[in-house]
């Protein structure tokens, strides 16, 4: 649009409808106002019923501001990967802090609850920051960095998910040493039943491949589960859900392509740190 520096005569002009067009005489512009109809918006308006993932909120999150004081937790809690519960996403999106919130629904969790509990969900270390017994929900808050890293990112309100509380001393060690900090994100490339048990088949980077080894312990999406076979070639491994277990955990409610977290067993870690240091090499020679 272009405006007039002087008259109607002006080689720059404000481009008007008729109906407003000064140049027009005034009995013209009135008989024009009277008679024009407005013309049809060619604008479509389509409702989106279907709510936000938190895929969407996370390249909508405003940048935070940087916190001159960081705060430093030190690690204080472990896991069994045994699932207690899987319970439901109710609400999820950016938090005032420049993070993410998510409201879950539990019926069994919230008995012992307390704010800073660490709780997994999908097999992601995450803190209560608010709890209600009353209506059973508890939220947790969670960082940008940790959707980016997490298969978290896929969740939708309504999406189910797996629950675990935080060992205690006097509980049984029913799986295997969990902490809750996802090594990566795997991607489901085969679903396969066979009698009443599911075969998985899982893609994932070399880096965390080399950590994976038959009949050794891997967590999925925190639940804690026996490696059958690793397939180098493919960059892939596979495991069994019995019957019983695909109705306790989320793995099964999963389709081909969708991702997984994936928690390799610390020990594996533990002994390439202890062989790249020389330390072994040092003590057999002493």
């Amino acid at each position: 649009m272009s405006i007039s520096s002087s008259s109607c005569s002006s080689s720059l002009t404000l481009q008007l409808p008729k109906t407003l067009n000064p140049c027009l005489p005034p009995k013209t512009r009135t008989l024009n106002l009277l008679t024009t109809t407005p013309s049809k918006t060619h604008l479509k308006f389509t409702p989106n019923l279907k709510p936000p993932s938190l895929a969407h909120h996370l390249f909508t999150l405003p940048k935070p501001r940087p916190n001159p004081h960081p705060v430093r937790t030190r690690v204080q809690s472990l896991f069994t990967g045994i699932v207690e519960e899987m319970g439901q996403i109710r609400q999820l999106g950016p938090s005032q802090d420049g993070g993410f919130d998510i409201r879950i629904h539990s019926k069994t969790l919230l008995g012992d609850v307390g704010l800073g509990d660490s709780i997994s969900v999908n097999g992601t270390c995450l803190t209560v920051t608010h709890f209600d017994t009353g209506l059973g929900e508890f939220t947790v808050g969670l960082s940008p960095e940790t959707l980016r890293k997490t298969s978290l990112i896929e969740l939708e309100a309504g999406s189910f998910v797996n629950l675990e509380r935080a060992l205690k001393p006097t509980t049984r060690m029913g799986g295997h040493f969990v902490q809750g900090h996802v090594d990566g994100t795997g991607e489901i490339v085969a679903m396969e039943p066979e009698g009443d048990s599911l075969w998985i088949k899982v893609r994932t980077a070399p880096e965390l491949l080399k950590y994976i080894v038959p009949k050794g312990f891997i967590a999925v999406d925190g639940t804690s589960l026996t490696v059958v076979k690793v397939f180098d070639e493919e960059g892939c491994f596979n495991f069994m859900l019995v019957e019983y277990t695909q109705q306790k955990v989320v793995i099964p409610l999963k389709r081909v392509g969708q991702k997984v977290n994936l928690e390799v067993d610390i020990l594996g870690k533990y002994v390439e740190r202890l062989l790249s240091s020389g330390i072994v090499g040092a003590i057999s020679s002493s």
